[in-house]
């Protein structure tokens, strides 16, 4: 049976097994809710089996398993052996296995398979994969690959992951989703009531759901009275702390008018809950955090998180149950409210596609400034574009000081904003040894190339920077010395100059006993992009730079 993959699909399981290839037996690959991460997996699968090999698909709910095992027949044609509870797939003639981590991770069971016995495994919902009952599976059958598949980590999970990961195979971002039309645009409306955290505890790095319940409480019929003016004609969904809160909020939206469920772990009749909200007899679904992994209603269009959380992954499954595109709707509203509280971590709408604290926290500031319902993409540019100017602001006074200090080296931070390299000025190292200080070598190579090494943390960034540098001599762009040297002089982003004409231009200063001529003015300077063989000043070849 064939698969047809979606073009981002096939990349990522050409990486997948380009990195095995390499030796890195032990790769992510990231994408965002409703793109199709099981689809990729079942490829990778199938190709396995083809090779001879038996895989296990780990996931810790019954609900991955069975989705797992479902998209696998219906993609691949591949039937799946189970390994849970009574059920085992020891003797069994299918080659992929879907299992619960809760059954393998005990002894008796572990001890019945040899370590070699699967070749390859596939862990859904790898942010779970540091935990202790999944590394107890993983480390017994430690000959095999492993591909960890998630659509939600942040880069405090990164640097988590990357303690068991050896590397970031493929990643295809929510916004690059929404832009090539594979996922619901998102709007964000900030709603202007207060809710009060300061009270609440933290437990296991996030808020205490106990306190969480008793905070939230007093609200809940502002917030249904809040809902009135927004959610009319939208199916939406609320995340709730507590199962006492989520079926108090309930009551509270029935007696405002809303056709509101609620569902739980306990409720006897939850699938038919769900089919009732997928068809429109409920308009409103109430939950205590249930639906934040393999649900699946693509017909939502308004979520309303009313459990803070400080982890982004936990945010992203919250809100990724309704960016599935589905004929009925424009698009996916979140409704988010002011939360008072100390901690800043807070995860708000605009984490979701800002992986820099900086743009979220500007774009945070100008939803809840705009009033009205904003595309968060736009929202971001928006927010980008307000701390460029900041940061630009900074390092003009920044080099200003380099100036009087008559530094020979060019700030990374000044050659970062000149070629205008926004991923590096945004850095975050998540693997091992990204996150230990730029080796001597590192250290020699920078100051080699011109760039001051001092004011680089980490081995990763120090990596990043040379890879950039080598790969822009390549292309013939202007070298960090060329840029310290024109842009100290008031050029403006000479990194986006090549060689020549950077070039060309120091031969005309060195020609003018180091002044600028005075028929050119440096701030407003724009340099045709194509030198011609021989500078005007008569000088050929590289000037050598003071």
């Amino acid at each position: 049976m064939a698969m047809e993959l979606r073009s981002y699909q096939n990349e990522a399981k050409v990486a997948i097994q380009n990195e095995w290839n390499k030796g890195n037996n032990k790769t992510l690959m990231v994408l965002p809710t409703g793109t199709g991460k099981t689809i990729v997996f079942c490829a990778i699968s199938k190709d396995c089996v083809t090779a001879g090999e038996r895989v296990l698909i780990l996931a810790h709910r019954g609900e991955l398993l069975d989705q797992a095992a479902d998209k696998m027949a219906k993609a691949t044609g591949l039937k799946c052996a189970l390994e849970k509870a009574e059920a085992s797939c020891l003797g069994s003639w299918f080659r992929i296995t879907v299992g619960s981590v809760q059954s393998l991770m005990r002894p008796s069971r572990l001890s019945q398979f040899p370590a070699n016995y699967f070749s390859t495994i596939i862990v859904d919902e790898a942010h779970h994969a540091i935990s202790d009952s999944y590394q107890r599976v993983l480390s017994h059958f430690n000959e095999a690959k492993v591909l960890g598949v998630t659509a939600t980590p942040d880069r405090g999970d990164m640097r988590n992951l990357g303690q068991y990961f050896d590397s970031l195979a493929y990643e295809y971002t929510l916004p690059k989703a929404i832009k090539e039309g594979f996922l619901s645009p998102i709007k964000a409306q900030t709603i202007p009531l207060r809710l009060d955290l300061t009270g609440v505890g933290i437990q296991a790095g996030d808020f205490k759901t106990s306190d969480l319940g008793d905070a939230l409480s007093p609200y809940l019929g502002q917030i249904a009275e809040e809902m009135r003016n927004y959610c009319a004609g939208r199916k939406t969904v609320i995340f709730l702390p507590l199962i006492k809160t989520s079926q108090k909020m309930a009551e509270l939206l029935r007696q405002k008018g809303f056709r509101a469920a609620e569902i739980n772990g306990t409720s006897r009749n939850r699938a038919q809950i769900l089919q009732d909200f997928d068809s429109g007899i409920y308009d409103v679904l109430c939950n205590s955090m249930l639906l934040t992994e393999g649900w699946d209603c693509p017909s939502v269009d308004c979520i309303i998180v009313l459990r803070p959380t400080k982890i982004r992954s936990l945010y992203c499954q919250m809100v990724g149950g309704g960016t599935r595109l589905h004929p009925s709707k424009e698009n996916l509203l979140i409704l988010d409210f002011l939360w008072h509280t100390e901690r800043h971590e807070l995860c708000r709408p605009a984490h979701l596609i800002s992986q820099s604290q900086e743009v979220a926290e500007a774009m945070t500031k100008n939803i809840e400034e705009a009033g009205c319902p904003v595309d968060i993409e736009q929202a971001e540019q928006k927010a980008s574009e307000d701390v460029i100017a900041a940061r630009e602001k900074a390092l003009a006074k920044r080099l200003a000081e380099m100036r009087n200090r008559k530094k020979k080296l060019v700030d990374p931070l000044q050659y970062e904003m000149s070629i205008q390299a926004e991923d590096l000025a945004n850095y975050i190292p998540s693997f091992g040894w990204e996150l230990g200080p730029p080796s001597s070598s590192q250290i020699a190579a920078l100051e080699k190339a011109g760039i001051l090494p001092d004011e680089i943390e980490c081995a990763g960034k120090a990596s990043k920077i040379l890879d950039r540098i080598a790969k822009r001599r390549m292309e013939g762009l202007a070298t960090p010395k060329q840029i310290r040297q024109l842009e100290n002089r008031g050029f403006l982003n000479v990194g986006t100059w090549s060689f020549d004409v950077a070039n060309k231009m120091i031969s005309r200063i060195a020609a003018n006993s180091w002044k600028v001529p005075l028929s050119v003015d440096p701030p407003t300077y724009i340099p045709e992009m194509r030198a011609n063989d021989e500078a005007e000043s008569g000088f050929i070849g590289h000037i050598e730079l003071h």
